[in-house]
């Protein structure tokens, strides 16, 4: 049997947060998710109701509203922190820092369990075309021309 959703009651702060997490157009979705599932249940609906109303699990909803419930707005804002400054991103080192009671040896245990890699980028500009190598050098030799010209017309000075 499950365990009933916490109650969640927002302070006018958290609610205003929540709603500015879920209108602002740069917000990633998973803060929007997050936020709807604790709007939603700060409306009354249940754990069992939020997920069917998200098309999602009840497992997820129930997860989040458990972690909303016991660290408040804390744990979605710490979610949402940039790399420290003078990083580009988290690292395993700067991610064990962090959280301060872990190393970074399980920090990387952790991450590779799960199949998780901070640095690493996926491409989607893979092209099926068998044509594109010729399709490529064709665009890449335009632009050479173009610099050529555009190069030479200004040691020229002419227009």
């Amino acid at each position: 049997m499950s365990r009933p959703a916490p109650e969640i009651r927002l302070s006018t702060e958290e609610k205003e947060i929540l709603l500015r997490w879920m209108r602002g157009c740069k917000t990633e979705q998973r803060m929007v998710e997050r936020a709807r599932v604790i709007l939603l249940a700060s409306s009354g609906l249940s754990g069992k109701e939020i997920a069917l109303k998200m098309k999602t699990r009840a497992a997820r909803i129930s997860k989040w509203l458990r972690r909303f419930a016991q660290e408040r707005m804390a744990v979605l804002k710490a979610l949402d922190e940039p790399a420290p400054p003078g990083y580009s991103r988290w690292n395993g080192r700067l991610l064990a820092k962090h959280l301060g009671n872990v190393s970074k040896d399980q920090v990387w245990r952790v991450m590779r369990k799960h199949d998780l890699h901070l640095e690493r980028r996926q491409s989607w500009c893979v092209s099926t075309d068998p044509e594109f190598s010729r399709k490529a050098a064709d665009v890449i030799g335009s632009c050479r021309k173009i610099c050529v010209w555009v190069t030479t017309r200004d040691k020229d000075g002419s227009d």
